[in-house]
């Protein structure tokens, strides 16, 4: 029996013909997240997982350029698939891998505004860190990253005690907060 497309996917599959860029960007948007973790928690690195994933991108954008072609099953589920086809060949051609992948189903039915909204907060925080400046970038990771402590943190920047260094994290923390919300709402701006 034939599966038929969503509505909604039928109207993307017609934009990415009509090579749609804005389509196209939300889908590597909403399925990037999974071939993400369906990579690394099978061997791969990050920029493996984001090559994978710009490869099966790459081919289901070129299949739809070809009119005869039918995509018979949801986006997501092709892009998986593919990615999952394209990791299983670097595997073997690097290890010699002759098992299998693991398969996590949870996330092909993962609720997408969720994940692109925790994704966007990723990012915002990112964001905020790298704007954040020294030293505070410094303190806050080796407090909450390295699980360094007061006094070692108070040592290093030199401060006279561990007062005044949990004071200087407190403002710090103030500081990334104010810049993670900017950089949160700017982002949200962006994308309406």
């Amino acid at each position: 029996m034939k599966q038929v497309q969503p509505v909604f996917e039928e109207d993307q599959v017609e934009l990415l013909r009509r090579k749609d860029e804005q389509t196209l960007k939300k889908i590597y948007k909403q399925n990037y997240p999974v071939i993400t973790n369906m990579v690394v928690n099978n061997g791969g690195s990050l920029a493996e997982a984001k090559d994978v994933y710009q490869e099966a991108v790459i081919i289901l954008y070129e299949k739809l350029q070809d009119e005869t072609f039918e995509l018979n099953c949801r986006i997501k589920t092709f892009l998986y698939s593919v990615s999952r086809n394209i990791w299983l060949k670097e595997l073997k051609a690097k290890t010699r891998f002759a098992g299998s992948i693991t398969d996590n189903e949870e996330y092909l039915e993962l609720n997408w505004e969720e994940v692109n909204q925790v994704e966007d907060q990723y990012q915002a925080m990112n964001n905020a860190m790298q704007s954040l400046g020294e030293p505070c970038s410094t303190i806050l990771q080796d407090f909450y990253i390295n699980k360094s402590s007061m006094e070692i943190i108070t040592e290093k920047f030199g401060y006279t005690n561990t007062d005044n260094a949990k004071n200087q994290k407190y403002k710090c923390l103030k500081r990334l907060k104010k810049l993670f919300f900017i950089h949160y709402n700017n982002n949200e701006k962006i994308q309406e």
